[in-house]
C-alpha cells in the first residue's frame, strides 16, 4: 500500500528545516511493527514495507523528509542550533478520527544538524523508546508512540560495537520549545509567530479565535504540561533529558533517552549517566516544568506586547501560577491513585504525610497494595508513619477504595532489571523476552507474576544512557 502523506509543516513553515533524506539501511531486519497503532492512523502496511520504508531502505510513496531545525537548553545551557542530528520527517498522515500525526525515523543517518555524531542509533535505545512509550499509551498518558523498530544490518560504535537500528516514530507533532527558541534567539519575530500560528492551528484549534491567541496559546501549553509532569510523578517515571528541546508544544512525552521507572520512593532519584547535578531528579521535574515554561515564554514576549516591559509583566503573571496549576494537577492524580471519590480541602495534605511515610517503599506496589495492610508491612521499611497514615486514609476513602485503586495504579510497570534484561537479549538477537514484557506493559493493570516484582537483590546501582 501507500501512505497518503501530507506535508503541512515543510508547506507552512519555509526557512525552519532542510531537505535531506535518510541513509539506505544495507540489510534490513524488522524487530518490531506496532500492528495496532498502525491500525489506529489507518495504515495497512505489510511487514515488507515497514522494513524497507522504516529503515530508510526505501522511501514510502509521497514521502518529503526533512530535518527539522530547533535550539535548546541542555542542563540549563544554551545551544543555540541543535535540530534533527540524526532523524528524518518523512511526513505527516490524517487518522482515521482527522486527527494529524508526523512519522519521522530516527537513528537514520546523519543531517547538517549532526554536530559531529553518527547519525545512527542502536537496537537497545529504540526498543526502550518502543516498550516506554507503550506503557504510556497503556496508562493513557500523552506520549509519541514507536511504529516500528527495524534493525540495520550495520554495526555502530559508542563503548562497544552494537548493532544498529532505525525507530520509526508517531507523533502529534516535533514541535519543541526549543523550535521557537531557534528563531527568538535570531530575532526572527515573524518565524516565531509562524511557529505559533502552526501550533495553534495544529494542537489548540480553538484558540483560533482568541482576543489574545498568543497568550492562550502559553496558557494552554503550560496546562497541557502540568498535567503531563504530574502523571509522570504519579507513575514514578523520571524522563532524565528536560532539556526545552524535549518539551513538546503538544504536550505529548518525548524523546525517551536515559529514562526510567523510580522503584524505592526516593525523590532524590537519578539515573541518567549524564545528569552528574541531579538537575532532572524526580523531585525536580515539577521545577524543571515552570523553568521550561518560562524558556517558551521569553519566545513569545513579542506576540504578547509590543511594549517590552508590558510583555515581560503579562509573562511574568502567567509564570506565577504555574507551581499552583501543577500542585493541583498532582493532587488530582493522588486522588485517583489514593482512591478518593470528589474533592476536600485535606486531600493534598493526605498526599503529602503519605510521600513522608512511604519513602524507600517500592512505588509501584505501594499504591497498589493500600488496601492490604499485611503487603504494605512487608513493602515500607519503617511502618509507624504509615500505621499512623492508614486510619486517615481509611476514612476518607469509604466503601469501594480497593477497587477504585486497582483501576487506577498498575500492577506491571517496565521494571528495570526487565526492561535490560530484553534490551540485552534483543541485542543479542532473542526477542522473546522484549515481546514478553511487551504484551505485560500493554496491559498494566493485569497481575501477570513475572513481571511485577522489584529488581532482584544486587541489581543496581541502575544508570540509564542517552544512546547517541
Amino acid at each position: 500500500m501507500s501512505i497518503a502523506f501530507d506535508h503541512s509543516y515543510a508547506r507552512d513553515l519555509p526557512g525552519t528545516y532542510l531537505r535531506v533524506a535518510p541513509d539506505p539501511a544495507p540489510a534490513p531486519r524488522l524487530l518490531a511493527l506496532n500492528t495496532p497503532l498502525a491500525a489506529e492512523l489507518g495504515l495497512d502496511i505489510t511487514e515488507a514495507e515497514a522494513t524497507a520504508w522504516f529503515s530508510g531502505a526505501a522511501l514510502p510513496p509521497g514521502a518529503d523528509p526533512i530535518a527539522q531545525a530547533y535550539a535548546g537548553h541542555q542542563f540549563g545551557g544554551f545551544s543555540p542550533q541543535l535540530g534533527d542530528g540524526r532523524a528524518h520527517l518523512l511526513g505527516e498522515v490524517i487518522a482515521p478520527g482527522g486527527r494529524r500525526f508526523d512519522i519521522q525515523l530516527k537513528g537514520s543517518g546523519r543531517t547538517p544538524f549532526s554536530r559531529g555524531g553518527d547519525g545512527k542509533a542502536a537496537v537497545g535505545p529504540m526498543l526502550r523508546e518502543f516498550l516506554i512509550s507503550e506503557f504510556m499509551a497503556a496508562m493513557g498518558v500523552p506520549t509519541t508512540r514507536a511504529l516500528a523498530v527495524v534493525a540495520t544490518g550495520e554495526e555502530i560504535w559508542r563503548e562497544t560495537k552494537l548493532p544498529g537500528a532505525v525507530l520509526a516514530r508517531v507523533a502529534a507533532s516535533h514541535l519543541r520549545v526549543g523550535t521557537f527558541q531557534f528563531f527568538a534567539a535570531r530575532g526572527e519575530t515573524a518565524k516565531v509567530r509562524a511557529l505559533a500560528d502552526h501550533a495553534i492551528a495544529r494542537h489548540y484549534p480553538d484558540l483560533a479565535g482568541a482576543e489574545t491567541p498568543y497568550l492562550a496559546l502559553f496558557d494552554a501549553v503550560a496546562a497541557r504540561q502540568a498535567r503531563l509532569i504530574a502523571e509522570w510523578m504519579g507513575l514514578g517515571f523520571i524522563h532524565g533529558v528536560m532539556n526545552t528541546d524535549n518539551m513538546a508544544i503538544s504536550g505529548e512525552t518525548i524523546d525517551y533517552g536515559p529514562c526510567a521507572f523510580m522503584e524505592a520512593y526516593a525523590p532524590g532519584t537519578v539515573f541518567s549517566s549524564i545528569d552528574h547535578q541531579g538537575r532532572y531528579a524526580y523531585a525536580n521535574q515539577p521545577l524543571i516544568l515552570g523553568w521550561n515554561l518560562a524558556r517558551l515564554a521569553e519566545t513569545l514576549l513579542p506576540l504578547f506586547d509590543p511594549v517590552p516591559d508590558r510583555a515581560v509583566e503579562i509573562a511574568n503573571d502567567r509564570l506565577a501560577g504555574i507551581a499552583d496549576r501543577y500542585r493541583a494537577e498532582w493532587v488530582g492524580v493522588m486522588r485517583r491513585k489514593l482512591g478518593l471519590v470528589g474533592e476536600e480541602p485535606g486531600d493534598a495534605a493526605l498526599a503529602d504525610d503519605l510521600m513522608a511515610a512511604m519513602e524507600g517503599a517500592d512505588w509501584t506496589l505501594t499504591f497498589r497494595r493500600l488496601a492490604d495492610e499485611a503487603a504494605l508491612r512487608l513493602l515500607v521499611p519503617d511502618f509507624s508513619r504509615m500505621e499512623a497514615w492508614l486510619p486517615r486514609w481509611r476514612a476518607r476513602a469509604g466503601d469501594g477504595a480497593e477497587g477504585r485503586i486497582a483501576r487506577a495504579n498498575p500492577a506491571v510497570i517496565p521494571r528495570n532489571h526487565r526492561v535490560e534484561d530484553a534490551l540485552s537479549a534483543a541485542t543479542a538477537g532473542d526477542l522473546a523476552p522484549f515481546h514478553a514484557l511487551l504484551a505485560a506493559i500493554r496491559q498494566p493493570f493485569v497481575e501477570a507474576e513475572p513481571f511485577i516484582l522489584p529488581a532482584p537483590t544486587g541489581f543496581g546501582p541502575y544508570v540509564t544512557f542517552c544512546g547517541t
